[in-house]
């Protein structure tokens, strides 16, 4: 419907407008267009009358489906064409023919009238919490091996939730929820006075490749790390906050040689040389080529569990609850790196906060 303009509430009315009438019934709608007179004021109870009555061969025939007597529905076309300026029926004998100007304008008038419908029904889903957009932020790591699995099954049972999803580094999404950039975010659990639903524990993994002195190992002290060669993720990441904490309470200063943002090519390098990638468990570890391990610092594991959080100051839609919910049960089942964490002990289990 290529010269139909999406309809427009009259500023000095919106404030009148409530949403539970716009859910309920879409009355009027005003229709601009490039006309000698004008723009037009368009009523969807004449349209549909019209589109009705022509689909039915006559007033008579229609008169059940309209709820309307006979002589209304006439008042209503006239009104209609002296609105557009055409005729739309011709009148032969006791019975009604559409001009060749109402044949053009019926087919449009169908989608007219299935796009208010569509609005109407629009508006009640929003109305309900049922649909909507919501902003989803995280880092690369959980975009690849949570959200990218996990996003089809909620679209298949929310199909009117529209999911925007805002890539950052770790580090810095806490940022984008205070900003308001997003509305739930996949970060570490920290005490920042965010409500937050546990997903799953993160641990800290050493890879190497299977020539290097650390395959045969199950885990390894932070301090077994002082004299290799180290590539690291950029600081932009939560989880090298982490490592770099871990450094300082062990007194270590770690031989850097590169520092990355793209976890793969760190794997990549350390599968291919002598160097110790460092990268958290939610990272894709290959299953073949590379040995990965947790580090620990005196017998305990180094990580944070991962939550998704937001911030209880802004309104949360239903549809967004239920996004979190069910990416616990989900993530429940189907958390990354779940076979690291049998090798250590558990990580500190913070407070969550129901949605």
């Amino acid at each position: 419907m290529s010269n139909i303009a999406i309809p427009l509430l009259d500023k000095s009315r919106l404030g009148r407008v409530r949403m539970s009438r716009l859910a309920q019934c879409v009355q009027c709608i005003y229709y601009p267009s490039i006309h000698a007179f004008g723009a037009l004021k368009m009523d969807l109870r004449q349209l549909r009358t019209f589109v009705v009555v022509a689909e039915a061969g006559g007033f008579a025939a229609a008169q059940q489906q309209l709820r309307l007597s006979q002589p209304a529905a006439s008042r209503q076309i006239r009104a209609l064409e002296d609105e557009l300026g055409i005729p739309l029926f011709d009148r032969v004998g006791r019975g009604i023919k559409l001009t060749s100007e109402g044949e053009d304008l019926l087919r449009r008038g169908r989608r007219l009238l299935q796009d208010a419908e569509s609005f109407g029904e629009r508006a009640r889903a929003l109305r309900t919490g049922k649909a909507g957009a919501l902003r989803v932020g995280c880092s690369t790591q959980h975009m690849e091996t949570v959200l990218a699995n996990f996003l089809p099954l909620f679209r298949r049972k929310h199909p009117s939730v529209v999911i925007d999803l805002i890539e950052d580094g770790g580090a810095r999404v806490p940022d984008r929820l205070q900003r308001g950039d997003v509305h739930l975010a996949i970060i570490p659990a920290a005490d920042d006075g965010y409500h937050r639903r546990l997903l799953a524990p993160v641990h800290m993994l050493a890879a190497v490749s299977p020539r290097h002195g650390f395959a045969s190992r199950r885990k390894l002290e932070i301090a077994e790390l002082a004299e290799e060669s180290l590539l690291l993720l950029r600081r932009d990441f939560a989880s090298r906050g982490w490592f770099d904490a871990a450094c300082n309470v062990a007194h270590i200063r770690p031989r850097v040689i590169l520092e990355s943002a793209a976890p793969h090519t760190l794997l990549a390098l350390a599968k291919g040389g002598n160097d110790v990638a460092i990268v958290p468990s939610n990272v894709q570890i290959p299953s073949a080529g590379v040995r990965a391990f947790p580090l620990i610092h005196r017998g305990a594991s180094i990580g944070r569990w991962t939550a998704v959080a937001w911030d209880p100051q802004r309104f949360l839609a239903p549809y967004a609850k239920s996004f979190i919910d069910e990416l616990v049960a989900y993530c429940g089942q189907h958390y990354p790196g779940r076979e690291f964490a049998k090798r250590v002990s558990p990580l500190p289990r913070p407070e969550e906060t129901k949605a």
